[in-house]
């Protein structure tokens, strides 16, 4: 493929960014979450009630960081910390009705922004797109694990 491709097809990557970006951030403020607090929903609704030491894995932040996001969750309505069964030293962070409805609200808008985005495209299409965005992906984080890059 001829490289003078290339650069308008980032561009299209770019600009596909972006409009998730500003879509996901207005979508997230109309239920009263930030990035940071629907991930961590997000982690709760594919999990169910988990530690936060649990929560801080699989969001890769600190322990300080879990705490400032359960406790403005806890603030906010969407979560509750309990008691842990399992070790009488831990927490376990849990949905309130709130934090279950917003779970599924994220799962559901995920679900349907897909199909609005991919139901068109015939098999074969589609097929190209995912492997071709695979790809990309994966170059993408290669070349963000090299010596002086940053981690992906």
């Amino acid at each position: 493929m001829p490289n003078d491709r290339w650069e308008p097809a980032l561009d299209q990557v770019l600009l596909l960014t972006m409009l998730l970006s500003r879509d996901t951030t207005e979508s997230l403020a109309r239920m009263g979450l930030t990035e940071a607090r629907a991930h961590l929903v997000w982690e709760l609704q594919a999990k169910g009630p988990c530690t936060q030491r649990v929560l801080a894995s699989a969001l890769h932040v600190t322990p300080r960081a879990i705490t400032a996001l359960v406790d403005s969750l806890v603030e906010t309505g969407f979560v509750t910390r309990e008691p842990c069964p399992a070790d009488r030293r831990a927490t376990l962070v849990t949905f309130t009705e709130l934090g279950r409805t917003t779970g599924q609200a994220l799962a559901d808008g995920h679900r349907e922004l897909a199909r609005h985005l991919f139901a068109g495209l015939p098999a074969e299409a589609f097929d190209g797109f995912e492997g071709g965005l695979r790809h990309v992906v994966n170059q993408l984080r290669a070349l963000l694990t090299e010596p002086g890059r940053g981690a992906p």
